[in-house]
């Protein structure tokens, strides 16, 4: 409303109350003039007896006959035009006259009315000014508070990088469609851009941000209408498909994978990406599911999508609900089972090939679960990854290996043990102090010590990979990289990275039949690598006489397999190396022939 003009002339309507028999109307006319807000003075039935000036000010600023109402003028019948809501308008007159009647000490409410510069804001404050029932009412504009907090709360419901509803927003949305009285059928879509944290790594966060907005005009693009698409975070973005069924959830997920088959351009290049994507569906007439339910059971099969491979659409379906539910349960087992003394070490003994002798090996964790029995790593290693069980369980068995190889240390048995490090260790840059600590509490010499990484797991950043393993060097602990030769990182990477050790993986010792000549070649390019980078080199899986003598006349520096020892519990180990001549080996002499036969039929494969 506009403000009050500054002059002492009361209006008219005041005036004429001013000269009647009245001196408390009077009064309450000067009151009411002195008010800057817009105020009308109604009887008991609604009409105006007094308007102040401010009042008729504002009415001549709108220019809207429809609060052209004066003295005399029906307030309540103003009220139904202008007010949208008639329902709630009536409802608001009912009190007016509750009111007037004493049954309730003030109204208030708040209206808003078009105009040509868009949407005004008022707030109704009434009050009983009299035993008759006379009725003050101020009008006060509130357009700028009602914008700001409609902006705040449009803000709080929306993402604002991609204005899509967020997380809270997106499921009021679905629960309101599951609660509808005919409880159409709906689906969700859980998607999640494959290799978006490549992107977001590589070419930093604000490239990051331009992905994420371009995802959501394309998915907006191929969705229907009546559809709505929210972001739940991240590269995480959920579709509510309204009356949809499963198999029409089936076909707009296709369509949203092939949105994904125009490049993007990010930072002036293009970029191929693809989304995996997890559907769960409400029949309809479901009225016990809530929007909870269906947005994990989608995320589930989104995640069964990316174990698929990626750029996959999976449905989800009980079995997998009761998978995931496996997995869970075996995770909180393991977590319990790092501290109950339920975890064991087993070790593999390697042999130094020059020598023949074993004087190392690689230390192996085992679960002694207490109804599954014995498991191996692969049975719960995933377990563990996927739910962040990995370091905590590495910690443990930094402790327990260099407690038993101190032991054995003690016992006059010196052996080298290697243990495997994953990748989230080497993330989390406490892997030199975690490994110090153990070596510390030990009291084991770092010389006695190996860490193995995987070639993948060095590669995902070789910068922190290269500053942790120098820095593990330096102390005397020996690095070895483990599967080389089973990815396909940066070689250029990897010579850089302090290591003391490549070990051959064992898809490339186990050649199959008639591979040997490209086995012993990828075989004897690694060992001169390992050579030219100052480095030892191990072939591991040596399962065959004829594997080990392949590794022997190569150059191979270790070898490790089943062929060689089995891995064994600790209590094992002194007695295994004690019969083999105080924990010396020397090559089988039936190896030679069986070594001299794979390099001929080597060399004439070459050849051929």
């Amino acid at each position: 409303m506009a403000e009050r003009p500054e002059h002492h002339e009361l209006p008219l309507d005041a005036r004429r109350l001013r000269t009647g028999e009245s001196v408390e109307g009077a009064l309450v006319a000067a009151v009411i003039d002195a008010l800057p807000s817009p105020t009308l003075l109604v009887d008991p039935d609604g009409i105006v007896r007094l308007a102040n000036l401010a009042w008729r000010v504002a009415v001549d600023a709108i220019d809207d006959p429809r609060f052209r109402v004066g003295i005399g003028g029906d307030y309540f019948a103003m009220a139904l035009d202008v007010m949208r809501d008639e329902g709630a308008t009536r409802a608001l007159i009912q009190d007016f006259r509750r009111l007037a009647q004493g049954e309730r000490t003030s109204v208030s409410a708040d209206y808003g009315f078009p105009t040509d510069e868009g949407t005004r804001w008022f707030h109704l404050m009434a009050s009983r000014v009299d035993q008759v029932g006379h009725i003050v009412v101020t009008h006060t504009d509130v357009t700028s508070r009602v914008q700001a907090e409609r902006a705040s709360a449009w803000q709080a419901r929306h993402d604002s990088l991609t204005e899509l509803p967020k997380r809270a927003h997106l499921h009021e949305l679905i629960d309101q469609e599951l609660e509808r009285a005919d409880a159409p059928a709906v689906a969700v879509l859980f998607l999640d851009v494959d290799g978006f944290k490549d992107v977001n790594d590589s070419l930093g966060h604000d490239v990051g941000d331009e992905l994420l907005r371009q995802v959501a005009g394309r998915l907006l693009g191929v969705t229907r209408g009546q559809d709505s698409v929210g972001r739940l975070g991240g590269d995480e973005f959920v579709g509510l498909c309204r009356e949809c069924d499963l198999e029409g959830a089936e076909m707009l997920a296709q369509r949203c994978q092939a949105t994904f088959d125009q490049p993007f351009e990010l930072g002036g290049r293009t970029h191929r990406l693809s989304v995996s994507i997890g559907i769960a569906a409400s029949p309809g007439g479901r009225r016990d599911l809530r929007s909870g339910d269906l947005v994990r059971d989608a995320d589930l099969a989104m995640y069964a999508a990316k174990a698929a491979g990626r750029s996959r659409v999976r449905v989800f379906s009980p079995e997998l609900r009761a998978s995931v539910q496996g997995k869970m349960q075996l995770a909180g087992e393991l977590r319990d089972a790092i501290g109950d003394g339920q975890l064991v070490m087993h070790y593999q003994p390697i042999l130094h090939v020059p020598t023949g002798e074993f004087n190392g090996g690689e230390a192996l964790v085992r679960w002694q679960h207490p109804a599954r029995g014995l498991l191996s790593p692969g049975e719960f290693l995933p377990v563990a990854e996927q739910y962040d069980l990995l370091v905590p369980l590495t910690r443990w068995v930094l402790r327990e290996v260099t407690r038993q190889v101190a032991a054995w240390h003690e016992q006059g048995l010196d052996l080298v043990i290697g243990i495997n490090v994953h990748a989230r260790h080497l993330s989390t840059g406490t892997l030199v102090d975690d490994v110090l600590a153990a070596l510390d509490d030990a009291g084991l010499p770092p010389t006695h010590l190996v860490i193995e990484l995987t070639e993948t797991s060095v590669a995902q950043d070789p910068v922190s990979a290269a500053a942790q393993l120098t820095e593990l060097r330096s102390r005397g602990i020996e690095v070895s990289i483990d599967d080389f030769g089973s990815g396909f990182s940066s070689l250029g990477q990897l010579v850089n990275l302090p290591t003391g050790v490549l070990k051959i993986d064992r898809s490339l010792v186990a050649f199959q039949q008639g591979q040997a000549a490209h086995a012993a070649a990828a075989i004897a390019a690694i060992v001169a690598l390992a050579r030219g980078c100052g480095s030892q080199s191990l072939a591991e899986g040596v399962e065959t006489a004829e594997q080990l003598a392949l590794a022997t006349e190569l150059g191979c520096t270790f070898a490790q397999g089943y062929y060689l020892a089995r891995p064994m519990p600790a209590a094992e180990i002194p007695g295994w190396m004690a019969a083999r001549g105080g924990g010396r080996r020397r090559v089988p002499g039936s190896v030679l022939p069986a070594a001299r036969a794979v390099l001929d039929g080597t060399r004439r494969e070459m050849r051929d």
